[in-house]
């Protein structure tokens, strides 16, 4: 029986197609100079987002770490949401890579707005440590890929400009924002200061994210990216399944978010079930019933061969991707219903 792994979206193998770009990919030493591909995948990117420079990161993680480093000096304080990327997911690094404490603010629905945003900046003191950083994360991951409205990012970027704080932004799925609202990815890069993309996500690349802003930023960042151990070789090989990517995968996302909506329409009226209804591609389950739990679903889950993510202990996450097909959909709801009527 073929095994439907929706864990996430960063399961996915390269295609066929991807393959032969990824072995016929010009190479060089980019820690020495640069890589002709890699070069063409961040000209490329940095065109797409709106900013005049851009530089590959091996993980998001390091990318919005690279940001942090360069935007907030230490000893500053960074805000974030609660259920963030950076707060949850990032092991500590700004405390321990740059010197700054997070300062994590719970948002409704986990999406961070102005009024928020400007009650957590903190007024000029010589007594307490002061707001250095702004980052927004968009989609939101926790909050099962929620879209932040530009025109609340607007607001965002506004409130933090009154008290000269800069913004950076979270884009590992800035892909999936702009396929489901029309929005391009750039308008919403026009109101932060540095912005992350990531590859290997709705993308469907092996591995690679983007780090994008003006040109000393960049500049400065391909310092931080060694300092941080991220300086490679030969990342040609990488960057040329971003390029296909982008002119392959990119344009097929709204197919991620149909799918999507098709899983949690099929597991709606599962009894003891709540499901959140997706924004882009993924889907939170909360579970109701006192007889199970998370671990207990996805450990049956996985019995048939049907693979999702613990997310809390009562939280169970969905994620498609290019890997995934209609009958997967149906498989996967039909299991998760025989689940709970057991």
């Amino acid at each position: 029986m073929r095994r439907i792994d929706l864990r996430s979206d960063t399961v996915t193998r390269p295609t066929p197609a991807m393959r032969e770009a990824i072995a016929g990919a010009e190479v060089d030493d980019d820690t020495l100079g640069h890589d002709p591909t890699a070069t063409r995948l961040e000209e490329a990117i940095a065109n797409i987002l709106g900013k005049p420079a851009a530089l590959f990161f091996p993980t998001g993680t390091m990318a919005n770490e690279a940001a942090i480093a360069l935007l907030s000096p230490p000893g500053t304080e960074v805000i974030v949401e609660a259920t963030s990327h950076f707060f949850d997911w990032e092991m500590g690094a700004p405390a321990v890579l740059s010197g700054v404490q997070l300062r994590p603010i719970h948002a409704p629905g986990g999406l961070l707005d102005a009024v928020l945003v400007a009650d957590a900046i903190r007024p000029p003191s010589d007594l307490q440590v002061q707001t250095g950083l702004v980052c927004v994360e968009n989609t939101h991951n926790a909050a099962g890929g929620r879209i932040l409205p530009l025109a609340v990012m607007r607001a965002i970027r506004a409130a933090a400009a009154d008290r000269s704080v800069p913004v950076h932004l979270d884009g590992a799925r800035l892909w999936n924002a702009a396929a489901a609202t029309g929005t391009p990815e750039s308008a919403w890069a026009a109101l932060a200061d540095t912005v992350m993309v990531t590859l290997s996500k709705g993308l469907g690349c092996p591995a690679g994210s983007i780090l994008a802003g003006d040109e000393d930023l960049i500049r400065r960042a391909r310092g931080v990216r060694r300092r941080f151990g991220g300086s490679m070789r030969q990342i040609g090989v990488l960057a040329a399944a971003g390029l296909y990517a982008l002119e392959h995968h990119r344009s097929r996302l709204h197919e991620d978010h149909r799918l999507a909506r098709m899983l949690a329409e099929q597991t709606a009226t599962i009894p003891g079930l709540r499901v959140i209804p997706p924004d882009t591609n993924i889907v939170m389950f909360e579970i109701l019933t006192d007889d199970l739990d998370a671990d207990a679903v996805v450990r049956r889950l996985a019995s048939s061969d049907v693979l999702m993510s613990v997310f809390a202990r009562r939280k169970v996450r969905a994620v498609t991707h290019l890997d995934i097909a209609s009958p997967d959909i149906e498989r996967a709801a039909a299991t998760l219903s025989q689940i709970f009527q057991s």
